[in-house]
């Protein structure tokens, strides 16, 4: 990838466009992290609606300890979107190029452990299914809360019960039968005509293109597991270190430029040599 379009993709300067690649690529790795997380522990991690619901079923039936799962799966999606929060807003104060790219980056990391040590915690039942479901509903919140703020709320990318709702707007716009205006009479010489009904026809093909990409990557998600296990997240973790590279990047030059990491570099040396100085002592 070009390095000035992934500075535009995930830099901290934003375009409707930018907003619009962005989803797109992130609308596929929920997709592929919710349909292997439903392989692996049988359970949506992406949309709380269903959490809730189960929560509401499971306490009428007693069953309190899957109310307490999707307790801990309702506080995991909030925690992320509180931690995404903090991360965009830190790197704003801090004014760094990779306010948007810190999220993805704690997703990418999280999503690199659970594929090199998920085979060893599949052993162990009884903690791995209640901890992975927490592990993905964080990265679900990390992300949705990401491109939420990202696009002053006017994109998700976790869930579709939006999306296709707004696709069926659209297209009720698109089919409705705008009648001639009638003619003007005496009576009705003060009246203003109303505006036409029409379409949103960017916003229609963007929605489709996202709700697209999403069973997409649900596709290869599923696949992924299927075929590669746990490491399957592998990839997708290397997507997304791929996609805030540059604004990362970008960041260490300019900490180098202005001295800071040098500081950090020289206080490192002295406290090994001091330590080194009271081992010999």
């Amino acid at each position: 990838m070009p390095i000035l379009y992934l500075r535009k993709l995930t830099g901290k300067r934003r375009s409707p466009h930018a907003n619009r690649h962005l989803a797109g690529y992130l609308c596929f790795v929920a997709g592929a992290i919710n349909a292997g997380g439903f392989l692996a522990v049988q359970q949506y991690t992406s949309h709380m609606s269903g959490v809730v619901s189960a929560m509401a079923d499971n306490l009428a039936l007693s069953s309190f300890a899957l109310v307490l799962d999707g307790v801990g799966a309702l506080l995991s999606f909030l925690g992320g979107a509180a931690c995404s929060a903090v991360l965009v807003n830190w790197g704003r104060r801090e004014r760094r190029h990779s306010e948007y790219a810190l999220p993805l980056a704690l997703e990418a990391g999280l999503l690199l452990c659970f594929g090199l040590i998920g085979g060893n915690l599949a052993q162990h039942q009884w903690l791995f299914v209640p901890a992975t479901v927490m592990l993905l509903c964080f990265i679900m919140g990390l992300q949705n809360a990401m491109i939420t703020k990202l696009s002053n709320a006017e994109i998700r990318t976790t869930h579709l019960t939006g999306m296709v709702t707004d696709i069926g707007i659209e297209l009720g716009k698109l089919c409705y039968w705008n009648a001639a205006a009638p003619a003007r009479t005496p009576s009705r010489t003060q009246a203003r005509p109303l505006p036409r009904v029409l379409a949103n026809r960017r916003k229609l093909r963007l929605l489709v293109v996202l709700v697209t990409l999403f069973f997409a990557g649900g596709v290869a998600g599923a696949l992924g597991f299927k075929h590669l296990g746990f490491s399957a997240t592998l990839p997708l973790a290397a997507l997304l270190l791929a996609l805030i590279a540059v604004p990362l990047t970008d960041d260490l030059r300019s900490r180098w430029r202005t001295g800071s990491l040098p500081r950090l570099a020289a206080r490192m040396r002295q406290r090994v040599q001091a330590g080194a100085l009271r081992r010999r002592r």
